[in-house]
């Protein structure tokens, strides 16, 4: 038994070291559970990257030690179910939030993100959570038509006191447009407000946002998809595509639907697994598109 683990753990060392990452590089391989990952993030003054999966998982956050390479911390969120967990997001206080918005056929009416109050200093790992649970202001019908499905939400961000939530265009005639909603990020049953709409580009294979991040020093955004993402810099309040908007293909793809900020010029990204490809955490250094080099 022992011979046929390390045969299969050489054999994917194998194929990691085989596979072209594009402008990414590699830093591991994910854990099992991990293989449908959609959500990580790393919290201001903590050194962790916090991960969570898809819909049918237990409704759980883990913490993993970067340094170490191993999973850390558990947390089972006892109020909480995991319908459709898609994004992972967090504030300058160090609070996470777990955006279960997914919605790939636009007629949920449950749509909630858990609030957890400063997660990695928390005392016990049972923790109950606050709901922020919305509807959006331009839904009239659920489901709508197949030409308007465009209320699939995987990718949001906290802001000051705000979280923007951004849609992933499933409609029938892709176009490229995401639409960006805002809603408090207290406790509460809200509307949520759209405020924006942007054409990433026109192919839904690589143009459907899955994922989204900020950069709390800096406050530029990230928004991803499967083989590129977009920066957005020098915007004005939550304008956000009124500044530069910089596209860079990744030049490798994959079914990625997690972003996060290392710092202020790296980012990591991960991917779920699909047979024998991905299941991965990323890095991509972006500097030289932000002009920090």
């Amino acid at each position: 038994m022992k011979n046929i683990s390390f045969l299969l753990f050489i054999i994917s060392l194998y194929s990691c070291g085989q596979q072209d990452f594009g402008k990414m590089e590699i830093i591991t391989s994910l854990p099992d559970e991990f293989a449908e990952i959609s959500g990580i993030e790393m919290i201001p003054n903590n050194e962790s990257l916090w991960l969570i999966s898809d819909s049918g998982s237990d409704a759980t956050v883990m913490s993993y030690d970067l340094k170490e390479k191993k999973m850390a911390q558990q947390f089972t969120i006892k109020n909480a179910q995991n319908v459709d967990w898609e994004d992972l997001a967090s504030d300058k206080r160090g609070n996470l939030y777990i955006g279960d918005f997914g919605n790939n056929a636009s007629k949920r009416k449950d749509l909630t993100i858990y609030k957890i109050n400063d997660i990695a200093n928390l005392a016990s790992q049972d923790t109950a959570t606050q709901k922020i649970t919305f509807k959006l202001s331009d839904q009239t019908d659920y489901p709508p038509k197949k030409k308007d499905r465009n209320y699939d939400i995987e990718a949001f961000f906290n802001k000051g006191e705000n979280l923007y939530l951004f849609t992933r265009n499933r409609s029938k005639d892709f176009d490229g447009t995401t639409k960006v909603y805002k809603l408090p990020a207290t406790p509460g049953d809200y509307t949520a407000q759209l405020i924006d709409t942007f054409k990433t580009c026109n192919d839904d294979d690589d143009c459907q946002v899955t994922s989204a991040t900020i950069n709390h020093q800096t406050g530029d955004i990230i928004l991803l998809s499967y083989n590129k993402l977009w920066v957005l810099s020098n915007y004005k309040g939550d304008n956000f595509f009124s500044g530069k908007v910089t596209e860079i293909k990744l030049d490798h793809k994959s079914q990625k639907e997690s972003v996060t900020f290392k710092d202020k010029t790296h980012i990591y990204i991960a991917d779920e697994r699909n047979g024998p490809q991905g299941g991965n955490l990323y890095l991509l250094d972006i500097s030289k598109e932000l002009k920090l080099k």
